[in-house]
């Protein structure tokens, strides 16, 4: 059994991700914004704290004493690249800090190569609506990028969620591809597994319903 904290444990992915590591029986602390928002959280075993993954003195104070740690957070009210920069240093400083040596990120598909090695929001037709997000998580990428020792690996859907689907039990590795899909508990099956039998190293890797 691991010690796993999950930053961003109140949104859509890190349920999941709780859902998937209380599952295989590992201990996990949800970090959230307001603890007393998400009581159903704690309801399932799970350790339900405050904590703020831009500051990396939070980000050490929550992790300490965890093997792993899972980031699945955004703030809707700060500008993309500045979150995802400054989460990225912040995780990158707080885990080392705390002793926590694995770090499995969630991106995001639009900062994926496809089969043609084109980031997938480069391709033709993909909407331009929201690049300035999809640059935000490239920014964060690159911040990761910058640090030569620490272990790290990004996550992303291939291309979105499956927002209803079920849990399958299967996935696959994929490049970017606009019609690829993957529900959320599959998804967090790709998130786990990359912390019990680690199979990426500094790399963005991309996952499919399988």
């Amino acid at each position: 059994m691991s010690e796993i904290v999950v930053f961003g444990a109140g949104g859509r992915g890190g349920r999941a991700a709780v859902a998937e590591a209380r599952r295989r029986g590992h201990a996990v602390t949800a970090v959230v914004r307001d603890p007393a928002k998400h009581g159903d959280l704690a309801a399932d075993g799970v350790r339900v704290v405050a904590g703020d993954v831009t500051d990396a003195a939070s980000v050490a104070a929550v992790a300490a004493g965890h093997d792993a740690a899972i980031n699945s957070t955004y703030d809707f009210g700060t500008e993309p690249a500045a979150f995802f920069t400054t989460a990225a240093e912040a995780l990158l400083d707080g885990l080392r800090r705390a002793g926590v040596g694995r770090l499995v990120h969630v991106g995001l598909s639009s900062v994926l190569e496809d089969a043609s090695g084109t980031l997938l929001m480069d391709t033709p037709g993909y909407p331009q609506e929201y690049r300035s997000f999809s640059l935000g998580h490239a920014a964060g990428n690159d911040t990761l990028r910058k640090d030569a020792e620490f272990d790290w690996v990004v996550v992303s859907p291939s291309g979105d969620f499956d927002h209803e689907g079920p849990r399958t039990g299967r996935y696959r590795l994929a490049p970017a591809a606009m019609d690829s899909r993957i529900s959320y508990a599959d998804f967090a099956i790709a998130l786990l597994d990359e912390i019990d039998s680690p199979a990426h190293h500094r790399a963005h890797i991309g996952v499919e319903q399988g």
